[in-house]
C-alpha cells in the first residue's frame, strides 16, 4: 500500500509541473562610475554606461559604452579641478577613455592625501551626479609579512602568504588588499576587502591569496605564489563607504549563477541613480621575493 501511495504521489507531482516564462524589461542605461584617488596620486574616473545582462558583450559594444565629453571636477575642501578627458588604444581600433588631472592647469591640481575628505561632481548627458569618500590614516598596516609552504601539496615550490596585524582599539577600520606577481598588473584579492568588527584591538594572522584577474578566473590549483616570485602587496586602508561597496561587489560576483543564494545588493556612493562607487585608498606598498 504504501509503494502504491508513493507511486501517486509522483504522477501527482509530475502532472503539476508547467513551463513558466518569465520576461524581463529592458533596463534603462544608467551611468556607471569607477572612480577612485590614492595617497600620492592623481584622481582617475572612468565612465561608462550599463548594458541589458543578456548583451553579447565584444570590442565594437565596449567601444560604445563610454561616456565621453563629460564635465568631471573634484575638490579637496580647498581646490576644485576640472579634470580632463584622456583615451589610450587598447586594441586596434579600441580606446579606452577616462578622466583625470589636466595637465595644462595644475594651478589647482593635487593628488590624494592621508586623512583627505573628497567630493566628485559628473554632469554627463544631462544629469548631475556627485559622490564622496575619504582616505583615512593607515591605521591598519602589516606588522609582518612572510611566506610558508602551500599545505597538504606535493609541489614543493608552491608558498602562502601569511601577514599579521595589530589592530587598535575602536571599531570603523577597514581594508582592501591588491597585489603584483612578476610583470603581473595589480589585482585584488577574490575576497579582497574585510573589517576589524571581529578582531578589533588584537593581534591577528590571516593568509592572503593572490589577486585575481575577474576576466580569466584562476584554476584552483593556481592560488599560490611561487619560490621566486617577485611579489609586491599594496595593502590599503579605505573608508565604511569604500568597503561596502566592494564587499556587496564581491558577494554578487561570487553568487552568479547559484540558485541558493541570498538576494543582494551593490551599494555604491553615487547619487541620482548612477551605478559604482568612488573610492580613496590610503595605501601601503612592500615588494619582496618568495623564498
Amino acid at each position: 500500500m504504501k509503494k502504491i501511495w508513493v507511486l501517486l504521489s509522483l504522477v501527482v507531482l509530475a502532472s503539476c509541473e508547467r513551463n513558466i516564462d518569465i520576461e524581463l524589461d529592458n533596463a534603462e542605461n544608467l551611468l556607471v562610475v569607477d572612480a577612485e584617488i590614492e595617497n600620492d596620486r592623481p584622481p582617475i574616473v572612468f565612465l561608462t554606461r550599463s548594458i541589458p545582462y543578456f548583451t553579447t558583450v565584444d570590442p565594437s559594444v565596449l567601444a560604445t559604452l563610454f561616456v565621453r565629453d563629460a564635465e568631471v571636477s573634484i575638490s579637496n575642501g580647498t581646490l576644485t579641478h576640472r579634470l580632463k578627458e584622456y583615451s589610450r588604444p587598447i586594441i586596434p581600433g579600441i580606446n579606452l577613455y577616462f578622466y583625470s588631472i589636466d595637465s595644462s592647469n595644475l594651478s589647482t591640481a593635487f593628488n590624494g592625501a592621508f586623512n583627505g575628505n573628497y567630493t566628485l561632481r559628473i554632469n554627463a548627458e544631462g544629469k548631475e551626479y556627485v559622490a564622496e569618500t575619504g582616505i583615512p590614516l593607515p591605521a591598519l598596516r602589516p606588522d609582518s609579512i612572510f611566506f610558508r609552504p602551500a599545505p597538504q601539496n606535493p609541489d614543493t615550490n608552491k608558498r602562502v602568504m601569511l601577514v599579521k596585524i595589530t589592530d587598535p582599539r575602536g571599531l570603523g577600520n577597514f581594508g582592501r588588499y591588491f597585489t603584483k606577481v612578476n610583470s603581473q598588473p595589480f589585482y585584488p584579492g577574490e575576497n579582497s576587502v574585510f573589517t576589524d568588527e571581529v578582531v578589533d584591538g588584537t593581534s591577528f594572522e590571516f593568509q592572503l591569496p593572490p589577486g585575481i584577474d575577474r576576466n580569466n578566473p584562476p584554476r584552483r590549483d593556481d592560488n599560490f605564489f611561487m619560490k621566486g616570485d617577485t611579489v609586491i602587496l599594496k595593502f590599503c586602508n579605505i573608508d565604511r563607504a569604500t568597503y561596502r561597496f566592494w564587499n556587496t561587489w564581491e558577494f554578487a560576483y561570487q553568487s552568479i549563477g547559484n540558485p541558493f543564494a541570498q538576494p543582494n545588493k551593490v551599494l555604491g556612493n553615487v547619487s541620482n541613480g548612477a551605478l559604482g562607487a568612488f573610492c580613496g585608498y590610503a595605501a601601503i606598498y612592500d615588494t619582496l621575493i618568495v623564498p
